[in-house]
């Protein structure tokens, strides 16, 4: 096989339903859901997640570090916030194109995590293979869910999820530190009060041999060593005699020991690679999630969150301060509430009722500083910052009593320009003084969206004000023939004809089956995790 050829993953329906002509809708904030600072550029937004994708594509491809997701798991168990035992070939149509609008998010030296558990994960690692490449493949990781059997198991009861994690580039990606903690730092003594502080002995010796290396030391004690058999000294005789000199050298306290190398806290690396394997005492499980979600909302629990510890291990690993994190299924709210009290700026996705329920109350907390469970204290979280609320605006064009396409009655005129800016690949930022310059793709390069029925005279008197580098798109509903080729740099195009074809119109429920969340029994720890 060559290097050009690569396998894929086959199912019914890929290639006819994995691969919708979405349209890209705007966003319409909702101020009075809109919470704490107003210049906020935390977003969250109540719609189905697919066709959110697919509105932020324009403003943030590239530009996303981060991305965290939890899909429904297709566990074949009815999740009470998810249908999740759908076909398993639907499922796959379902989750592909959610992807591949990720992967455009994804910032270059971004990454993406992907919770999941056995049911489906090996499937999805080849269809991720497939759009992120398997040359992007990072880890595995494991995550230690629960801490006891589940006794009614038929066969194994399961006590473990995968996330799976890929990079937008593995070759200059590189995954951040985690803290150094108290327990590695107490590995440090200073047995000999050395001024550079706490220190730690090191084998002197190595496997790999070297004759160079391989000498006879005198202890301060007057015994005589050798390395030991096979090995030799870490140093040649002369870079030893340099440390002994620098006090870096330890022979125990009656200088008998076989030699060892002072390694000092302050010149350590100040933090350690992540394993790939997540317990529980480390960053929690579904019991400590189910407790965080309670504070917030004990009437209706939110039946399978993620503990908070879990989401600020990948949002340490996979991002900084001020960097951009996304969450499609944002689910109870968790990503976004981590990523707030981590500093970091977050866009969190949610279709269900447990947007307003579940997410909103729990951030709102989280701004008052009023929720002080889950990372709060760790991560000295006091309170500030907010979000701004958002819903899908409807479908721009609808069809009448006559079947025919007609652009919807729910735009008004500055609606229907920014739709249409987006559309065509503009971006809506109408100038203050210039009324048609309503968009722009390049520094010359303007749209135009008018509900009045376009003239000769009227766009006469737009050329007459643009300059001669300018170009201008102008939509409208209806215009004089004239217009058509009046100037060269002044395009004019019919709405909505112009639209027909690009896109599926009047679809507003790309999801997967999501439903009302029911009230939970809090005591039940098993079950699946989405």
């Amino acid at each position: 096989m060559s290097k050009k050829q690569r396998l894929e993953l086959m199912w019914i329906g890929k290639g006819e339903k994995d691969n919708p002509r979405l349209e890209p809708r705007i966003l319409i904030e909702d101020p009075e859901k809109s919470y704490g600072d107003k210049n906020t550029e935390n977003i969250l937004i109540h719609g189905d997640n697919l066709l959110a994708l697919k509105a932020l594509e324009q403003d943030y491809a590239g530009k996303v570090k981060c991305i965290y997701i939890d899909p429904p798991y297709n566990a074949k168990n009815a999740n009470p916030h998810y249908e999740d035992n759908v076909e398993h070939s639907e499922w796959l149509c379902l989750i592909k194109p959610r992807l591949v609008i990720l992967r455009k998010l994804l910032s270059d030296d971004g990454s993406i995590w992907i919770s999941i558990d056995d049911d489906e994960s090996h499937y999805l690692k080849v269809l991720c293979d497939e759009i992120f490449g398997r040359n992007n493949f990072v880890a595995n990781v494991i995550w230690e869910k629960k801490y006891s059997p589940q006794n009614d198991a038929k066969w194994l009861s399961d006590s473990h999820d995968h996330i799976l994690v890929y990079a937008k580039n593995k070759e200059t990606w590189r995954p951040n530190l985690l803290p150094r903690t108290e327990e590695m730092d107490k590995r440090y003594k200073n047995p000999d009060n050395d001024p550079r502080g706490n220190w730690k002995p090191a084998d002197f010796s190595v496997k790999t041999y070297n004759e160079v290396c391989d000498y006879e030391i005198v202890l301060p004690s007057g015994r005589r060593v050798q390395p030991p058999t096979s090995r030799c000294w870490v140093t040649s005789k002369e870079r030893y005699l340099e440390l002994v000199a620098d006090n870096r050298i330890w022979f125990g306290k009656d200088g008998n020991n076989i030699p060892s190398l002072k390694k000092f806290l302050s010149e350590v690396q100040q933090g350690s690679v992540s394993k790939t394997i997540w317990f529980r005492t480390e960053v929690g499980d579904n019991q400590d999630a189910k407790k965080e979600t309670k504070a917030f909302n004990s009437d209706d629990v939110f039946a399978t969150p993620k503990p908070e510890r879990l989401v600020e291990r990948i949002l340490t690993l996979g991002s900084n301060k001020n960097d951009i994190v996304l969450d499609s299924f944002l689910g109870s709210g968790t990503t976004a509430a981590v990523a707030h009290k981590m500093g970091r700026k977050w866009i969190g996705v949610e279709l269900g009722e447990h947007c307003n329920t579940h997410c909103v109350p729990r951030l709102q907390k989280v701004i008052d500083g009023t929720d002080q469970g889950g990372i709060s204290k760790a991560v000295d979280w006091k309170s500030g910052g907010g979000f701004r609320y958002y819903t899908l605006a409807p479908s721009l064009l609808k069809k009448d009593s006559n079947d025919r396409w007609v652009i919807s009655e729910e735009y008004n005129a500055e609606q229907l320009a920014a739709a249409m800016a987006k559309q065509e690949g503009f971006k809506y930022y109408p100038d203050e003084t210039v009324y048609w310059k309503q968009g722009y793709s390049t520094e010359t390069d303007f749209i135009y969206t008018t509900t009045q029925f376009l003239t000769v005279d009227i766009i006469d008197k737009i050329h007459e004000e643009m300059k001669p580098e300018e170009s201008l798109l102008i939509t409208c509903k209806a215009f004089q023939d004239a217009c058509v080729k009046r100037h060269s740099n002044i395009t004019v195009k019919k709405i909505p004809h112009v639209l027909l074809g690009r896109c599926e119109f009047g679809k507003d429920d790309y999801s997967l089956n999501i439903i009302n969340v029911p009230v939970v029994d809090f005591e039940d720890e098993e079950g699946e995790d989405c």
